[in-house]
């Protein structure tokens, strides 16, 4: 007397399935992109991380160690030059490329006192940090 019919059975199913998902988009979006916001932490330390290695190399050895420098993908080192075995850091790469920089008040006989240093991180193929600094002698 008091039963449901399969078609009201049915119809009960698709509303809740229908309010099931209205609660449960938000929490799928809020999911990927806290994703995106921990690759671009990651990436930004490392790039943060090899910017101070080279800041804190010898000036006239910066261009010889660091200009044209590359990590593959997965390669990524530590300050010690021992590469990351954590999985976290796997689908990551970085370069630096490091140039002479000459100020219009210096002439182009004297050494330069201006490196320009750029590191750039890579997640798979995509740049997700650019970082650039000029370092003083």
């Amino acid at each position: 007397m008091f039963g449901f019919s399969l078609a009201e059975a049915l119809l009960a199913v698709v509303i809740l399935a229908i309010a099931a998902a209205g609660v449960l988009i938000p929490y799928t979006t809020g999911a990927g992109l806290r994703a995106e916001g921990v690759k671009r932490t990651t990436a930004s330390r490392l790039a943060g991380d090899l910017m101070e290695q080279i800041v804190h190399t010898p000036f006239e050895q910066i261009i010889s160690r660091y200009d044209g420098y590359n990590e593959l993908l997965g390669q990524i080192k530590d300050a010690d030059g021992i590469v990351f075995t954590d999985p976290a850091y796997a689908n990551f790469s970085r370069q630096a490329n490091c140039s002479y920089v000459y100020v219009p008040q210096e002439s182009g006989n004297t050494q330069p006192v201006f490196i320009r240093a750029g590191v750039i991180v890579y997640y798979k193929t995509q740049t997700l940090v650019t970082l650039n600094r000029l370092i003083s002698k």
